[in-house]
């Protein structure tokens, strides 16, 4: 079982979780209990009936206990990407946002409550911030690699890489519906705009033809969070 599956509330009778599952369910448990500043790495190591080297052997920080899935979501996007060297590059940059997909949908409950609790704390928005811009340097170095001939080839390889923002914007829309509907399909729809855009091929609708090619021209280190939303207001969804 993935960290990601440790939802806080297990029964008594249930077969023990690994430790870094505890410690998460743990963890998560006080934060609901007791509020998030309020509770330690002592509290948490004390509920889930291990010592404090343990906590930091699996855990670099208290925060790091709210996202422990992130390393080795990152980690298996990297590897995807690496592993691509002949693929279409856009159609390998939206493929590549898959585990980030199943990460959340695997456990919604759990994911809905992490993102309630991360929306809550300052703190943790600020770290989960960083945690995305990790996520579009992996598409971004390997777009850059795959461009590196052309004159604007890095500015292409930036752009292109707003497939995370996207995959992200359709991700979150879906968390502040408390995990309703269909993860997937929002996230495809994101991801099939970008494609459209960005010359991967026309994403056909349900039951209709392929839609028209949309391209939009945004200025170098524009955060992708406008390129986005640029690309939303194009496409008459702004």
């Amino acid at each position: 079982m993935s960290s990601s599956s440790a939802a806080p509330g297990r029964g008594d009778g249930a077969e023990k979780p690994p430790m870094r599952d505890a410690l998460v369910a743990a963890a998560f448990r006080l934060f609901l209990e007791r509020g998030y500043e309020q509770t330690t790495v002592d509290d948490v190591v004390a509920l889930a009936g291990v010592g404090r080297r343990s906590f930091f052997r699996c855990f670099p920080s208290k925060d790091d206990v709210v996202f422990p899935d992130h390393e080795r979501c990152l980690a298996d996007m990297t590897a995807f990407l690496a592993a691509g060297a002949d693929d279409e590059p856009v159609r390998r940059v939206c493929a590549a946002a898959r585990p980030v997909l199943r990460m959340h949908a695997e456990n919604p409950a759990f994911s809905v409550q992490r993102y309630r609790l991360t929306e809550s704390v300052p703190g943790l928005r600020a770290y989960e911030s960083s945690v995305v811009r990790r996520y579009e340097r992996a598409p971004a170095g390997y777009l850059r690699a795959r461009f590196a001939g052309p004159r604007d080839g890095a500015l292409r390889a930036d752009v292109i890489a707003a497939v995370v923002a996207a995959h992200h914007n359709a991700l979150r829309s879906w968390l502040r519906s408390d995990g309703k509907g269909d993860a997937e399909a929002a996230v495809d729809h994101a991801l099939g705009q970008v494609r459209a855009a960005f010359g991967a091929g026309p994403v056909a609708a349900a039951g209709k033809g392929p839609e028209d090619v949309v391209v939009v021209v945004s200025r170098r280190g524009a955060p992708l969070w406008r390129v986005v939303q640029e690309l939303e207001t194009a496409l008459g969804r702004g």
